[in-house]
């Protein structure tokens, strides 16, 4: 089937699907750990890959081949790559493509647990790491090395919602012969697609909105065919692979990722917007709003301010520990992407594990609190807010 003409939300339905002989409507589940050959020439042909076919899930699967496939297309990628979760697939990116020796530019801004993989786990293995500002072009700039070999960053980032420019960075990171990876993990392929603006690798926790309903993990990288194959060598051999039920369950959970996408979306703005009238809440972050300071830069980037609202409380921690304790409405749970409401506390989950010096030089504030906003109905969700407000006691 050609997706030259097709739309997005029509390709995450009916994009790379693998057919049986048995024509079924939905995806066949392939829960087999080995494929049969013919005979031993077919074999040796599969193995050498000389032959296109399946001989080991942990090399390839068909329903792993169709998410990976999918989710590719939707990147606007010659090819993509499903592991077992999102960090796995960071992981793999680094550990493929990155020696001892070299040089990886990031962001301070990051997940706290990729925080944790580029100060504890890369430098083991020789490759120094530099930490700069997510918004000033100029540190990136300056951060550049001649062993500097991969820029990386998280935008909008978790849970403050600030943005890179994803182009700017393209360009530094390819005038000094480095590549861009871009964690788009926060908004989907249905709201931002990073290769598209230049970035070479783009790769996302699937667990969070392409499930949407915190069900499976799952990591998904799209890029070039090149960069690609390359990660995959790595990740067959080390084991970092998608199960072909998470694959199966993630190719369903993209049939209705746009539709999703479209109402939580609206949802989180109408909870920022509330937010920002309220007395005992400092500020707001959410990339929806017409005052986020990077207003230019989310219409060039993105197609919807996405659905995670962090939001500031007067009273520190525990005045957050006061509000997250009496909402009823949002799961207490580090998760995000749901079809239900979810909130934590990034200083002491999310990112706890990260000094209080280094959060705070993140822009985490005790006070600070994050919500994934989900489908249900928006005015119930801020009467849960205003009475969790209300009984701050500090």
């Amino acid at each position: 089937m050609s997706t030259l003409q097709l739309h997005p939300e029509t390709i995450a339905i009916r994009g790379a699907k693998e057919q049986t002989p048995f024509n079924e409507h939905n995806s066949a589940l392939f829960l087999t750990s080995s494929f049969m050959f013919e005979n031993a020439e077919t074999g040796a042909s599969l193995f050498a890959g000389t032959t296109q076919g399946y001989t080991y899930t942990r090399t390839n699967n068909p329903n792993v081949a169709a998410f990976q496939a999918r989710v590719a297309q939707l990147e606007q990628g010659e090819a993509g790559l499903a592991t077992s979760t999102g960090m796995a697939a960071i992981n793999a990116i680094f550990l493929a493509l990155l020696k001892a020796g070299d040089h990886l530019v990031a962001s301070k801004s990051l997940f706290g647990t990729t925080i944790g993989l580029l100060n504890n786990i890369l430098p083991r293995f020789g490759i120094e790491v530099t930490l700069v500002s997510q918004t000033d072009i100029t540190e990136w700039q300056a951060a550049i090395r001649p062993n500097t070999r991969m820029l990386f960053v998280e935008t909008p980032s978790n849970p403050l919602n600030e943005l890179a420019d994803i182009t700017k960075l393209a360009e530094i990171a390819h005038d000094n012969q480095a590549i861009l990876v871009v964690d788009n993990s926060f908004l989907s392929p249905a709201l931002q697609q990073p290769l598209r603006l230049g970035a070479d690798l783009s790769v996302e926790s699937a667990t969070k909105a392409i499930d949407g309903h915190g069900r499976v993990m799952g990591g998904v990288i799209c890029g070039s065919a090149a960069l690609v194959n390359e990660i995959f060598l790595h990740v067959r051999t080390t084991g970092e692979v998608l199960s072909p039920f998470n694959a199966w369950i993630l190719l369903s959970g993209l049939e209705t990722l746009y539709i999703r996408m479209e109402k939580q979306c609206a949802n989180a703005l109408e909870v920022a917007q509330f937010l920002s009238t309220q007395p005992q809440v400092i500020t707001v972050h959410y990339t929806g709003l017409s005052n986020h300071p990077q207003k230019s830069l989310v219409q060039k980037q993105q197609q919807g301010g996405g659905i995670v609202v962090a939001f500031e409380v007067k009273g520190g921690e525990k005045a957050a520990w006061q509000v997250i304790d009496m909402l009823t409405l949002f799961s207490k749970t580090g998760n995000l992407g749901d079809v239900k409401s979810t909130v934590t506390h990034p200083w002491t989950t999310t990112h706890g594990r990260m000094s209080p010096e280094a959060k705070l030089e993140a822009g985490i504030q005790p006070g600070l609190i994050r919500l994934s906003v989900g489908l249900e109905h928006a005015a119930d969700l801020k009467a849960d807010l205003v009475n969790a407000l209300s009984k701050i006691t500090i």
